[in-house]
């Protein structure tokens, strides 16, 4: 990717988008920033095969008929607002459909349907934006817009979908698209119960999902059988990349569950006990089968399995995924020793 010149060039817009988006103060400007955005990841997703150019117009058509909803959105909400005495449109339903529109953006459910498509159709670094850069700005224009009636709901469906979709899946992408649903209920439950916790839990959920994809994108992995025969060889990097699942899933030891214990805390202050209680079981579910994934690579060795045996080790870049891996898995350790040495 970056050994092209115009893609790089693409890569500066797609950054500078998202800073348009959240610094602009009316919702046409905002508009303008996802607009920008959606024009510059469209090329870095074409990667000169069929299942890539399918994916990118799927989600060119759904991102134009959310980017159409919200644009008739703006237009009206403004009209109201500068031109008219006497309301003819309840504001509302008006900011009710801007909600909608950028849910539908975000990929939250029950507007998720594009979301796994085409992911598939995707390498693991443009399924890396599309998980975790893709998603700030409409989730910062959310935090301006809490609906909270409608987005409690997309909450509830978020986290059971993304815990009940994962559960048959053998594609590695379809299982990290199905954790990112759910993990967009959670951020939306923090953002729901304070307005800056999304932020914190955002940032660890990057963090983690870049952990992942990294190795992923290095060996070229894509399916879960891949897993098993792959790492033969080194246990170090077996054991990490599992920790690494159970981290990202939210297990306790591990640096996941920081961000879901602020979120289930803040929940608690709150008396939101009925929603909480429902969030953990779903949660659980979700570490259901990251652990069924676990156990079987822990407790098998697939011998049989494994063709390829010169396998192209780049120890830079090992020792690197290693040094995450460690702040992955231990760093709850480490932020609880701080706070208690301060």
């Amino acid at each position: 990717m970056f050994n092209n010149s115009s893609k790089i060039l693409f890569i500066f817009i797609l950054m500078m988008s998202v800073m348009i988006t959240i610094s602009a103060n009316s919702w046409l400007g905002a508009w303008m920033g996802l607009e920008i955005n959606l024009l510059s990841f469209i090329p870095l997703m074409s990667d000169n095969n069929l299942m890539s150019n399918e994916a990118s117009l799927k989600y060119f058509l759904t991102q134009a008929l959310a980017s159409s909803i919200l644009l008739f959105s703006s237009i009206l909400f403004l009209y109201q607002n500068n031109f008219m005495n006497q309301n003819f449109f309840n504001n509302k339903y008006i900011c009710m459909m801007i909600l909608l529109a950028l849910l539908m953006k975000s990929g939250t459910a029950p507007f998720h349907f594009w979301f796994p498509n085409v992911m598939e159709g995707l390498n693991w670094m443009n399924s890396l934006i599309l998980m975790t850069w893709q998603k700030i700005a409409p989730l910062m224009l959310i935090s301006y817009l809490m609906i909270k009636s409608m987005l409690f709901w997309c909450i509830l469906l978020s986290i059971m979908i993304g815990s009940l979709g994962g559960l048959n899946q053998t594609s590695l992408r379809k299982l990290m698209t199905f954790s990112s649903i759910n993990h967009l209920g959670w951020m939306l439950m923090s953002m729901y119960s304070n307005e800056s916790l999304w932020i914190t839990y955002f940032m660890f959920y990057a963090f983690l999902s870049f952990n992942l994809v990294f190795l992923f994108n290095m060996f070229k992995l894509f399916h879960i059988n891949q897993l098993f025969s792959l790492f033969m060889m080194n246990k170090y990097l077996k054991f990490s990349l599992f920790l690494n699942l159970l981290s990202l899933g939210g297990l306790p030891p591990f640096l996941g569950f920081i961000p879901k214990w602020l979120t289930i805390q803040y929940l608690t202050f709150n008396n939101q006990l009925f929603m909480m209680t429902i969030m953990i079981v779903m949660t659980l579910l979700t570490l259901f089968f990251y652990l069924r994934l676990c156990y079987t690579a822990f407790m098998l060795n697939y011998y049989e399995n494994n063709w390829n045996y010169k396998i192209y080790w780049n120890n830079f870049m090992i020792n690197l995924y290693l040094t995450f891996s460690f702040f992955s898995t231990f760093g709850l350790f480490i932020i609880s020793l701080m706070f208690y040495l301060n």
